[in-house]
């Protein structure tokens, strides 16, 4: 559980150095990607009490906010789980950056229950017979798949388990299916595999960080946004490095 004394006082310092002579009164929305949807209410709430502004957060997968932008959905602030997808913000004339600001680095994780009936939890060890059913979301819209998909090549595996998988939508989707049973085991992010349920009913497994790209997550404001001075300033939280080691714990790392 986050510490929220410890967050509030974080956030306070965060705000101190930088605050603004006013802050808009319209609700901050925020399109945030499915993995940061374990830890970012407890650091939303802090920002709602330090600087009285209303947020409302949107979890899906990154391309399914990407496309909803796109198209004119009123979002204020855009997180994404990668660099890609608010790079197709920027491109699609949406943003107010010319690039991605990255705010953090996520890590991939092998799962299952402790009741699952997978004796030793290994990536190899997904061969076995006895392993029937592994979810994975999809690569074509979470950048989480896209990890695990590329970490499946790296080990040669992909093709052998391919009758395994069991697509997801997204992250916090690939989770469900692994805790509920509807899968063996899961590829998900760190973040969620540090949840309590989580931690309750099963163990995890660093995937090698070395057999996918980096998780680099970014985040955009998006343009003629009604509330840009809060979204920028949400975005500048984040990366502060007192909020940055609270999210640490909870499975995002600070951008090295």
């Amino acid at each position: 559980m986050f510490d929220r004394r410890s967050l509030l006082f974080a956030f306070a310092l965060a705000l101190a150095a930088a605050a603004p002579s006013a802050w808009s009164q319209h609700t901050l929305r925020i399109a945030a990607a499915a993995d940061l949807q374990p830890l970012l209410p407890p650091v939303i709430s802090a920002f709602q009490e330090q600087t009285g502004v209303t947020v409302q957060a949107s979890y899906k997968s990154s391309a399914t906010l990407a496309t909803e932008i796109i198209n004119g959905a009123p979002f204020d602030l855009f997180l994404a789980a990668d660099l890609s997808f608010p790079q197709r913000v920027i491109d699609a004339g949406k943003a107010e950056e010319a690039k991605p600001e990255p705010y953090a680095q996520g890590t991939l994780v092998l799962w299952t229950r402790n009741d699952s009936g997978v004796e030793a939890l290994s990536l190899g060890g997904l061969r076995s017979p006895e392993v029937r059913s592994i979810a994975i979301a999809n690569a074509e819209h979470a950048p989480y798949g896209r990890a695990a998909q590329a970490a499946l090549e790296h080990e040669q595996l992909l093709d052998a388990l391919r009758p395994k998988l069991v697509i997801a939508e997204n992250i916090a989707q690939a989770a469900q299916y692994a805790d509920s049973g509807n899968a063996q085991a899961g590829f998900i992010s760190l973040t969620s595999a540090l949840t309590p349920r989580l931690q309750a009913d099963g163990h995890f497994i660093r995937v090698p960080a070395d057999d996918y790209p980096p998780i680099l997550q970014g985040g955009v404001v998006v343009r003629d946004s009604a509330n840009a001075a809060a979204a920028r300033k949400f975005l500048e939280f984040l990366r502060t490095p007192a909020i940055s080691r609270i999210l640490a714990e909870r499975g995002l790392e600070p951008i090295h």
